[in-house]
């Protein structure tokens, strides 16, 4: 193994490195430009020029956004199991890209959508054909960014050998950075594109997008050369199963009394563990038993179905002890989620002007999100790092899961502070006579919504970053796409509770007199502060099952071979919290 390793390692290090990153954040930027240009506005595009009705336009885009929120696990078996993160992200790049295309020429092309209508005509609907383009044009988005969301982040992590001692740079920078560019160039996308459809033309609004992922894959193939690819190392599902199915046809084999004596074989485990094998862990000790060896099997061609390697059988202890700060993610973006339904609603009924002429978009509130979000990651990555390092001696500043308990807390505190400013709004509204005319502006300026909206930056530049940094240090290695499509799926479920939430908020608070505390059409008339306190309460909640969760775990151990362990022949063992 040692001499495999050393082998398959060395040749594997020629490339990557700093050098990569250009052609990998520009395939980055470019591509969430175009994904967030083309999303941001789409509602507006749907019923005003496709002129579909309201409910209907809102629930194809959430039906789409469900869809893209799962097909990264798609793309992420494909990428683990058969071809690799580089060829993955391509094709999907160009799938995307072929979308893209097709709803821009139908945006040109005015037989391609129904004719403009004038006030007071009935808008006639798009047909059949007009619809079909949509729908084919928004499913291929999907489907690309089921291949792209999962492998990019890994792919770029996987530039850096973290047993390298001569590599500076670590794959924790790395995630601050990849997000920061993800915020820049959403922030780019949520002022310069929404301003362009919506005052200058469609055409040109979803043209420049689609430009810019045609760039993105120019970018990414153009650094192929200097790539650091690992090979694909065969289904991980398949091998998860596996574990499970052996374990289970061994429940009755009473457990070896050493660990040692279970079944080890460096030759089968070496091309998914390049970067060191799995230890033993005393934790779920019933996987254990899939690594029995009995009289039957035949460990010159082990049947995996019958008998699996320590490794292996650590592989899924892995993924499981994840699950449940895996669970914990999902909060937190229930709560953001809101940021673009209710806190959106509260910024239209307030006073946006900035000068005399000029007035904000309510739809533009997000960037101060954003912007606190890019501010808290670059103060981090340069300031906060280099201080608690001095305290704590680690090379990161602190651990991944200290960071995501900082996120949960600055959030707890972002919709506590929703409500009272949403008590103020209401205050103002009695004042001012206008409870019951809910499309006029209450003299109150919109001001009062920036401490939400940048605390929740605040929270993600802390939690998210900690939560992808968790799933890809914490898989198993040669799971790592999966493990980002996870980061993905967390995301999906937080906005499918929102929903549920509010569906039930709004079915339960119901009064006799038709009060609600979120009604439909007054907000003056609703109760929003006390849905703000409940996800407060909630968060709180999930604070404790968080640091009770981040307390129990188990970091996984690896036995890594380094460059002089291996000349001295000796194994080096690290806890993979390494910082």
């Amino acid at each position: 193994m040692e001499h495999f390793e050393e082998k398959g390692s060395h040749a594997a290090r020629k490339k990557g490195g700093l050098v990569t990153m250009p052609f990998i954040f520009a395939n980055e930027i470019c591509e969430k430009l175009a994904v967030v240009g083309f999303g941001a506005n789409m509602i507006s595009y749907l019923t005003t020029q496709l002129h579909m009705p309201l409910t209907k336009a809102a629930n194809t885009l959430t039906n789409v956004a469900g869809t893209a929120s799962l097909t990264p696990l798609l793309g992420a078996f494909i990428a683990d199991a058969y071809v690799g993160r580089f060829w993955t992200i391509t094709v999907a790049s160009v799938i995307y890209q072929i979308g893209m295309i097709c709803l821009t020429v139908s945006a040109v092309l005015p037989q391609l959508r129904p004719p403009p209508c004038n006030h007071g005509q009935v808008c006639e609907e798009a047909d059949g054909g007009q619809l079909a383009i949509m729908y084919v044009s928004l499913l291929l988005g999907a489907l690309g960014s089921g291949g792209i969301r999962p492998c990019v982040v890994s792919f770029g992590a996987d530039q850096f050998d973290e047993n390298d001692e001569k590599q500076t740079t670590k794959t924790w920078n790395y995630f601050n950075w990849y997000y920061f560019a993800m915020g820049a160039s959403i922030l780019v996308a949520v002022t310069v594109l929404v301003y362009i459809q919506d005052n200058i033309g469609w055409g040109l609004g979803l043209g420049i997008p689609t430009i810019a992922m045609f760039l993105s894959v120019i970018a990414f193939l153009i650094g192929y050369p200097l790539y650091r690819h690992l090979d694909p190392a065969g289904s991980p599902f398949t091998r998860l199963i596996q574990v499970a199915v052996a374990a289970y046809k061994k429940r009755k084999l009473s457990m070896v009394s050493d660990p040692r004596m279970l079944y080890q074989n460096d030759e089968l485990d070496g091309p998914i563990s390049l970067g060191g094998k799995l230890l033993h862990t005393k934790h779920m000790k019933f996987l254990d038993k899939a690594a029995i060896v009995t009289e039957e099997d035949n460990l010159k061609a082990p049947n995996l179905w019958r008998i699996n390697t320590v490794h292996r059988v650590e592989e899924l202890k892995s993924i499981i002890r994840m699950g449940p700060i895996w669970g914990s993610g999902i909060l937190l973006i229930t709560a953001y989620a809101q940021q673009s339904t209710f806190s959106l609603q509260q910024a239209k009924t307030m006073d946006r002007h900035l000068t005399k002429s000029f007035e904000i978009p309510a739809g533009s509130m997000s960037v101060f999100t954003i912007v606190t979000m890019l501010t808290t990651i670059a103060l981090y990555d340069r300031i906060f790092i280099k201080v608690a390092r001095k305290f704590t001696g680690l090379d990161r500043g602190i651990t991944f899961l200290h960071r995501m308990g900082i996120g949960f807390v600055i959030s707890v505190f972002a919709t506590l502070v929703a409500g009272f400013v949403e008590v103020k709004r209401k205050k103002a509204a009695f004042a001012h006579g206008l409870v019951d005319h809910p499309h006029d502006i209450i003299p109150i300026s919109v001001f009062w919504l920036v401490p939400q909206y940048a605390l929740h930056g605040m929270a993600e530049a802390f939690m998210s970053i900690g939560h992808l940094e968790f799933f890809y240090d914490q898989a198993p290695e040669s799971m790592r796409s999966t493990a980002a499509a996870l980061f993905w799926t967390s995301i999906s479920a937080g906005n499918y509770v929102s929903t549920l939430l509010v569906s039930l908020v709004h079915k339960y608070s119901a009064g006799p007199n038709g009060s609600n505390w979120l009604p439909d059409n007054n907000l003056n008339k609703g109760k929003l502060e006390y849905f703000y306190w409940l996800i407060t309460l909630l968060q709180v909640v999930n604070l404790i099952y968080y640091l009770f969760c981040a307390k129990m775990y188990t970091f996984k151990p690896i036995q890594i071979v380094k460059k002089e362990g291996a000349e001295s022949g000796e194994n080096q063992v690290e806890l993979a919290n390494k910082a």
